[in-house]
């Protein structure tokens, strides 16, 4: 059963590049609520542990290095389908591959600086949101 929550970190190239306000923008026009958010940066521990289900991935190291490189935005959505919604509206990992129109379509550069990450299953987004929240942040 699909659940309303999933999770989201607009990554450094967004914060980098200024996007931050034009996708949060994007996310709100999609009908998603904001139930938690705060913007952080990642230390290269955080960074392992929080991607170590690519720790066998040939890009994993280079995914480390980025993803703790400058701040992150995190947020916990809220909005009926949330998952699968939210992958909707960030589009395709690659952005040549991504919709008109996708996140991932206007903001991203690359596969690599891909500009937001998105839960990929119900389960992730509980465990990737209480990675980033404790129970008093999300509203």
């Amino acid at each position: 059963m699909a659940t309303n929550r999933t999770f989201t970190m607009l990554k450094p190239d967004s914060v980098e590049n200024g996007y931050i306000g034009a996708i949060l923008e994007k996310i709100s026009a999609a009908g998603f609520r904001i139930a938690a958010m705060k913007m952080t940066q990642m230390t290269v521990s955080d960074a392992k542990a929080f991607y170590a289900v690519h720790s066998e991935r040939p890009f994993y190291g280079e995914l480390v290095e980025f993803m703790s490189s400058g701040p992150i935005v995190a947020a916990i959505l809220e909005k009926n389908n949330a998952v699968e919604d939210f992958r909707v509206l960030i589009g395709a990992t690659n952005p040549a591959d991504a919709a008109e129109g996708t996140i991932r379509k206007l903001y991203a550069s690359s596969m690599g600086e891909n500009a937001v990450h998105g839960s990929d299953s119900d389960e992730n987004a509980a465990i990737e949101g209480a990675f980033h929240f404790s129970g008093r942040e999300i509203f």
